[in-house]
């Protein structure tokens, strides 16, 4: 694959990857910004998601230029393992019932600035892990991308409803990231060498997908069977 291809992989990669973790983000959002007067409402949710973006992207390049500490690319690959079974799962904390609505407009940008703040720690450690050193590659995927979420939330959160696959989907890709991320770290590199570490990188990748589907799977399945039983209780 070309320079150009190789390029256009990880913006796609991107793109997807906030959509997929950025339903909450949109629905905050939409809470923080319902209280304001109708002719407020539009310029509160704009405001909200330009804010996003900036706090977005000062996280991500400070997260990817922290990434070249050794030791951080392991931590960060199990956490973002764990990230993506909770997608699976669905118990992303969305923390809605703490968003406040106000009638004034910067309180409800304030609100959504803080809220996104908090809850943007896997969007970050994912974007961070794909672009890499691209500083560029990842400002232009999350420019797009978070415009998109705002815009498209209602349709994008329906598609997640009525096509779980695309969860799944998110989650195996979340689950691959991790894995190159894991393997890349510096550390690893050093003690054995680039080339051995090129080697392993697609087959611990794809180790690390089908290792987040296997215990997504069996995980939902014992939370189904646990729902079950307190049902008929």
């Amino acid at each position: 694959m070309d320079i150009f291809g190789a390029e256009l992989l990880k913006l796609v990669q991107i793109i997807w990857i906030n959509i997929i973790l950025s339903g909450d983000n949109a629905v905050v959002i939409a809470l923080a910004c319902r209280g304001l007067p109708p002719d407020k409402q539009r310029p509160g949710m704009v405001l909200g998601a330009l804010v996003a973006v900036v706090l977005r992207i000062v996280f991500t390049v400070l997260v990817a230029t922290l990434l070249s500490t050794p030791f951080l690319k392991i931590v960060g690959g199990c956490l973002l393992v764990w990230i993506s079974v909770k997608l699976v799962l669905g118990d992303d904390a969305e923390g809605d019932g703490q968003v406040r609505q106000t009638d004034k407009i910067w309180h409800a940008v304030r609100t959504v600035a803080i809220a996104d703040a908090v809850m943007s720690l896997d969007n970050v450690l994912a974007i961070a892990a794909v672009a890499q050193e691209s500083t560029t590659l990842l400002i232009i995927g999350l420019v797009i991308s978070v415009p998109l979420i705002v815009a498209g939330s209602a349709v994008i959160m329906a598609l997640l409803g009525r096509l779980p696959i695309l969860v799944w989907a998110g989650a195996a890709l979340l689950g691959w990231v991790a894995g190159e991320m894991l393997v890349s770290d510096p550390w690893l590199a050093g003690r054995f060498g680039e080339a051995v570490i090129h080697r392993i990188e697609l087959p611990v990748a794809a180790a690390c997908a089908l290792f987040v589907l296997a215990l997504g799977y069996v995980l939902s399945r014992r939370a189904a069977r646990h729902a079950a039983k307190e049902q008929e209780i």
